[in-house]
C-alpha cells in the first residue's frame, strides 16, 4: 500500500491544524511543563493536528543524536534526543511518535542551533495513535533544516518490547538485572520520541550512559567511553548507517563475550551471561561462516565493522536482527553440547542464518510499509535453507523445506487466510503480520519463483534488488522489476542495464518456451490469498488439467462453494515427469483448464516434481490408484521429496473432502520398504495426527486400535532405534520422533528403556548426561510418577541449559495429573520458575496432553486479560495461544463453546484474524471426523484380522 501522498499535504497551509483535525474518538491531551519554565504557548486553545495513523510526509528526520540514562536499580531511564529534520512543507507542527514516555521539555533549533523561541514548546499527546505534535509558533519553512530537541523518561517497560528489563539468576541463586530492548514493529516509540515507520530511514548517534560493573551495546561499536561525575560512564557510539528505527537496538548488561574475525575483517562477537559463556562457542563458528557466505552470495560487503549477537533471558520471539546487534531467546542462540540435542542444533544455526540474512532483506533494503513485511521475512526464512545448505551441508536442511511449505499449505487452505500482500495500519494489524504467510507462504513462493527462473537468474536478481535500493525501501512491484530486469524510461535512455517497462512482454525470461510477464504471474501469488488446487486427469496421451482454490473447509457440494472459488486464477508453473524419461518437463498454466501431452507410453506421471511447486494436486479416476501401485512396486523411482509430496498431498485432499480415506492409508503402505526418513516420517505424522485428534474424543476403542496399528506396522523402525546420539543427521531426527511416539504409545520395550534411564539420571542427582535426542522422551516416561516429576521441576529451576529446560518443560506438561498440569500453567502466569516467555509454549503443551486439553483452554478464559497484558494482543504468542488450544477441538459444542467467548471479548477478537483461524481449523477438525471416522474404524478392523 502506498503512503500517505505528499500532494495531499501540499494542500496544507502554513498550519496542519485545520487540514487534518483529530477525530471526536481521540485522546488528546498535553505534556506536563517543568516548573520554572516560561509557560507553553496557548496549549488549552490548540487541538491535536493530525488524525491519521500514519504519520505526514512533510517532515523528514535525517539524524538522531540519542543520549540515554538507564538506571537498573530504579527500573528507569531518562533521555534526550536531538532530531534533525528536513521540512518539505510550511508548518507550525512537528508530528511524530511516542508511547507511554513522559516528557519534560521539547524545543526546536534552526540549522545554526539558535532556539527558535524561549518559551516552553507545547506537546500535545494522542494516545490512541501513539503520537504527538509539537507546535513551534514560528513556521518551520519548506526547504529548511531544523533540530527537534527532546527530553522525555520512563520505567522500563513490562513485557518484552520497547527498553524493557530482563533478569536472569546465577548458579548462587543471585538475581541480576539487565535492560534490553526490541522495537520491530512499532516499540521504538516507547524508547524514545521517534518517526517510527520503516520509510523514515536516518542515522542514528548513539551515547548511554552507565555503572562501570557494566557493559553497553548498540548497533554500532563504541568509538570513546567518557568518565562522568558520581561514577558514572558513558559510551559514545559510532554513527550508524542509514536505517528504519525499528532496527535501532541497545543493551546494558554484565555479559561475556566470545570473538572472532570474518575472511572480511568483520568483528563477530556473541555475548551470553557470565556462566554460559561455553554455550557461545558454535554460534559464534556459525555467524562467522555465515557472514562470509553472505557476503559472496550477495556480492555486497556487509556494512558494519562489527556483528554482535546476544542471548536475552527474557525474550518473546526468536530473535529480532537490528543492524549489528541481533538479539536472541537463549535457546536460539546457546548450544551446550552436553544437553542440546540435533534438533536444537539444527534451531540455532537456522535462527542465525535468518538473522543474519536481514542484515541485507530488510536492513539494507526495507519494504515501504508493513503490508510487504515478507519482503523481509519470507527472504529471510528462505535464505536460512541456502545459507545453512552452503555452510553445513551435513545437517540436511533440504529436508526441512518441505515441512515449510506444508505448513503454509495448512494455513493457506483455510479461508481465514489472506494474500502476502495485506493492508496493515494500525499496530495490532501490523503485528499480526508477523505469520506463517509472510515467513513460511513467503519462503515457498520464492522457492519456486528461483526453480521457475534458475538458480542463476535468481541470484542475480536479488543482487540487482539489493544494489538498487540500498538504504531505501522497496515493495513487491520493485523486486518483480529487478528479476525481470526492467527499470524506467529514464533509466532506459540513461543506457542503464535493463529493459524498459513496454519491453517486458519481449525480454522477460522464457519459460517452456514462452515469454513471461513476471509482475502478472506473482501478482497472482502475493495479491490472492489461498493455494491452487490442480486436478489432473488422464485421457489416452494427454493430461487435462483444471485448478480451484484449495478449500479444506468447504466442499464443492456445499452451497458456498461457487462464491469462494470465484475470482480465483493462478499462473502456476507446472512441472512434470514420467517413466518414460528422467526430464523434468515445464507448463505455465495460466488459465482454469488446460491440457498437456504426456504420449501414450507413459504409465505414470508424476506433476510438481521434488514439490518446486506451491500449489497441491489431485489425481482424478485411477490416478491415486496408479500412484499406490508405484509406491508398492518401485518407491525408488521417484525422489524422497516427491514420495513426500504425495503423501501430503493424498491426506490433505482426504482433509478437504476430494479424496477417500481409504485410499490415502493404502498410499502409505508402501511405508514398511522406506529406508528415507522424510516421507517415513510424513506418513508417520498423520497417523499420529488422528491418533491425537481422537484420543481426546470419547472413542476409546478406536484410540487403542490405532495405536495397536501404528506400533504393529513401524515396529521394525521402532525396535531399530539404539538410545544413544550416533548417526546422521537424519536417523538422528528419526531416533528422536519415533521412540516418542513408541512411549506415548505405552510400547513396553521402550517404556523399560527409558524408566531405566531414567532411573539413572535420578540416581546421579540429575548429573548424568542423556543422550540428548532421547533425554525429552525419557524425562517423559518418568514425569508420569510423583518422584519423576518433582525431580524434573527441581532441575528445570537450578539448570543453566535452556535446551535442557524445553526438554524437562515437555516431559513435566505429558503429566496425565490434572493437579500438576494446573500447577504448571500457574507456574506459568506468575513468570518466576517459568518464565513468561515461555507461557505460550507451555499453554500449548498442556493443550496437547488429553488430559490438559479442556483445561488449558479454561486457563485462556480465565485469565485472558492477563494474558493480553503480559504478551500483547495482536502478537503471535497471543496467535499460538487461541490457535493451539483450540486446534484439537473437534466437536459441535466445543465450537458454539469457543464462538461465545470469542464474542465475549468482541471488541480485541475482532482485531484479530487467529479467531477467525481457530474457528476454521475447528470447523475442519468436525468435518474430518463426520467423514473419516467410521471409515478409519472399518479400515483399521480390516487391517487387523
Amino acid at each position: 500500500m502506498a503512503l500517505v501522498k505528499l500532494l495531499e499535504l501540499l494542500l496544507c497551509s502554513f498550519f496542519l491544524v485545520g487540514c487534518h483535525s483529530s477525530q471526536s474518538s481521540q485522546q488528546v491531551s498535553s505534556a506536563p511543563h517543568p516548573k520554572g519554565e516560561p509557560s507553553p504557548l496557548g496549549e488549552d486553545n490548540l487541538s491535536f493536528p493530525w488524525s491519521r495513523l500514519r504519520l505526514p510526509r512533510y517532515i523528514i528526520p535525517l539524524h538522531y543524536h540519542l543520549v540515554l540514562q538507564p538506571n537498573l536499580t530504579t527500573l528507569r531511564f531518562t533521555g534526550s534526543v536531538q532530531i534533525q529534520i528536513d521540512v518539505q512543507n510550511n508548518s507550525n507542527w512537528v508530528v511524530l511518535h511516542s508511547k507511554g514516555l513522559q516528557i519534560s521539555k521539547a524545543t526546536i533549533l534552526d540549522h545554526n542551533f539558535a532556539h527558535l523561541t524561549d518559551q516552553v514548546l507545547p506537546v500535545l499527546h494522542n494516545p490512541s495513535h501513539e503520537q504527538i505534535g509539537i507546535f513551534s509558533p514560528r513556521v518551520l519553512s519548506s526547504g529548511q533544516k531544523y533540530f527537534l530537541y527532546i527530553e522525555f523518561g520512563a520505567e522500563f517497560a513490562e513485557g518484552f518490547y520497547g527498553f524493557y528489563k530482563s533478569t536472569y539468576k546465577t548458579s548462587k541463586g543471585e538475581t541480576r538485572t539487565l535492560a534490553s530492548t526490541h522495537f520491530e514493529p512499532t516499540s521504538a516509540r516507547m524508547a524514545f520520541p521517534c518517526f517510527d515507520e520503516p520509510s523514515f530511514k536516518a542515522n542514528f548517534s548513539i551515547q548511554i550512559r552507565r555503572s562501570p560493573q557494566y557493559i553497553s551495546l548498540s548497533n554500532m561499536p563504541i568509538v570513546k567511553t567518557v568518565e562522568l561525575h558520581g561514577g558514572l560512564l558513558e559510551d559514545h557510539f559510532a554513527p550508524s548507517v542509514k536505517m528504519s528505527t525499528y532496527l535501532v537496538a541497545f543493551v546494558i548488561c554484565d555479559f561475556k563475550s566470545v570473538t572472532a574475525t570474518t575472511t572480511s575483517g568483520i568483528k563477530v562477537s556473541i555475548y551470553a551471561a557470565p556462566e554460559k559463556w561455553e554455550q557461545t562457542h558454535y554460534a559464534l563458528e556459525v555467524a562467522v561462516k555465515m557472514l562470509d557466505f553472505y557476503e559472496e552470495y550477495f556480492n555486497i560487503p556487509y556494512p558494519l565493522p562489527k556483528q554482535d549477537l546476544i542471548a536475552i533471558p527474557d525474550f518473546q520471539s526468536g530473535a529480532m536482527e537490528n543492524w549489528g546487534l541481533t538479539t536472541y531467546r537463549e535457546t536460539s542462540l546457546l548450544y551446550d553440547p552436553l544437553t542440546s540435542s540435533v534438533s536444537d542444533k539444527l534451531w540455532v544455526t537456522m535462527v542465525i542464518g535468518h538473522e543474519l540474512a536481514h542484515q541485507w532483506f530488510g536492513n539494507l533494503v526495507t519494504m515501504k510499509w508493513w503490508n510487504d513485511i515478507w519482503l523481509n521475512e519470507g527472504f529471510a526464512r528462505y535464505m536460512e535453507f541456502i545459507s545453512a545448505e552452503a555452510t553445513y551441508p551435513n545437517l540436511k536442511v533440504e529436508e526441512y523445506l518441505l515441512h515449510t511449505c506444508f505448513a503454509a499449505i495448512g494455513h493457506d487452505s483455510l479461508n481465514s487466510s489472506r494474500p502476502i500482500s495485506s493492508p496493515a495500519e494500525n499496530p495490532t494489524q501490523i503485528k499480526e503480520m508477523f505469520d506463517t504467510v509472510s515467513y513460511e507462504k513467503g519462503a515457498c513462493v520464492l522457492h519456486m519463483l528461483r526453480h521457475f527462473l534458475t538458480d542463476e537468474v535468481f541470484q542475480s536478481g536479488i543482487v540487482r534488488y539489493l544494489r538498487k535500493y540500498s538504504f531505501g525501501n522497496a515493495q513487491n512491484q520493485d523486486l518483480w522489476d529487478s528479476l525481470a530486469n526492467t527499470c524506467s524510461e529514464e533509466e532506459f535512455i540513461s543506457g542503464k542495464h535493463c529493459y524498459s517497462r513496454d519491453q517486458i512482454n519481449k525480454n522477460a525470461y522464457l519459460f517452456a518456451g514462452e515469454h513471461l510477464d513476471l509482475t502478472a504471474i506473482m501478482n497472482t501469488w502475493t495479491l490472492q490469498k489461498g493455494i491452487p488446487l490442480v486436478t489432473v486427469t488422464r485421457k489416452g496421451p494427454r493430461l487435462l488439467l483444471r485448478q480451484h482454490r484449495f478449500l479444506k473447509t468447504v466442499l464443492p457440494s456445499d452451497p458456498q462453494w461457487s462464491s469462494l472459488q470465484q475470482g480465483f486464477l493462478w499462473h502456476i508453473p507446472l512441472t512434470y515427469r514420467t517413466d518414460t524419461s528422467s526430464i523434468i518437463h515445464r507448463h505455465l498454466m495460466t488459465s482454469t483448464s488446460d491440457s498437456i501431452h504426456i504420449g501414450e507410453e507413459a504409465s505414470w506421471v508424476k506433476i510438481n516434481s521434488d514439490m518446486t511447486g506451491y500449489y497441491v494436486v489431485h489425481y482424478e479416476d485411477d490416478g491415486w490408484d496408479v500412484m499406490a501401485k508405484l509406491m508398492r512396486e518401485n518407491h525408488t523411482a521417484l525422489s524422497y521429496k516427491d514420495r513426500t509430496h504425495l503423501i501430503h498431498n493424498a491426506f490433505q485432499l482426504v482433509s478437504a473432502g476430494h479424496l477417500s480415506l481409504n485410499k490415502a492409508m493404502d498410499l502409505i503402505g508402501y511405508l514398511q520398504l522406506e529406508k528415507h526418513t522424510v516421507p517415513l516420517l510424513e506418513g508417520l505424522g498423520y497417523l499420529e495426527a488422528f491418533y491425537n485428534l481422537i484420543e481426546k474424543i470419547n472413542e476409546l476403542e478406536l484410540t487403542k486400535d490405532l495405536g495397536r496399528y501404528i506400533l504393529h506396522f513401524f515396529r521394525a523402525v521402532i525396535d531399530q532405534q539404539t538410545w544413544s546420539d550416533s548417526g546422521s543427521v537424519s536417523e538422528r531426527r528419526l531416533r528422536s520422533e519415533v521412540l516418542s511416539l513408541a512411549c506415548h504409545l505405552d510400547y513396553p520395550p521402550c517404556l523399560e528403556r527409558a524408566n531405566q534411564h531414567f532411573q539413572e539420571w535420578l540416581q546421579s542427582n540429575g548429573t548424568l548426561n542423556l543422550p540428548t535426542d532421547v533425554a525429552e522422551t525419557v524425562y517423559s516416561v518418568g514425569a508420569q510418577h510423583d518422584h519423576g516429576w518433582n525431580s524434573l521441576l527441581d532441575t528445570y529451576k537450578i539448570s543453566l541449559s535452556e535446551a535442557q529446560k524445553n526438554k524437562i518443560l515437555q516431559a513435566l506438561t505429558s503429566s496425565r495429573d490434572t493437579e500438576k498440569l494446573q500447577r504448571l500453567l500457574q507456574l506459568g502466569l506468575e513468570g518466576k520458575v517459568i518464565r513468561s516467555q515461555d507461557l505460550s509454549s507451555l499453554i500449548l503443551m498442556v493443550a496437547r496432553n488429553p488430559k490438559g486439553h479442556y483445561l488449558a483452554w479454561n486457563f485462556v478464559k480465565k485469565n485472558w486479560d492477563e494474558l493480553v497484558e503480559k504478551l500483547q494482543l495482536g502478537s503471535f504468542s497471543i496467535r499460538h495461544i487461541l490457535i493451539g488450544t483450540t486446534g484439537q477441538f473437534s466437536s459441535p459444542d466445543d465450537l458454539i463453546e469457543v464462538q461465545l467467548f470469542f464474542e465475549s471479548i468482541k471488541e480485541q477478537a475482532s482485531q484479530l484474524r487467529a479467531t477467525q483461524i481457530a474457528l476454521d481449523n475447528m470447523k475442519k477438525n468436525i468435518r474430518w471426523i463426520q467423514r473419516n471416522l467410521e471409515i478409519l474404524r472399518k479400515w483399521l478392523n480390516e487391517q487387523i484380522k
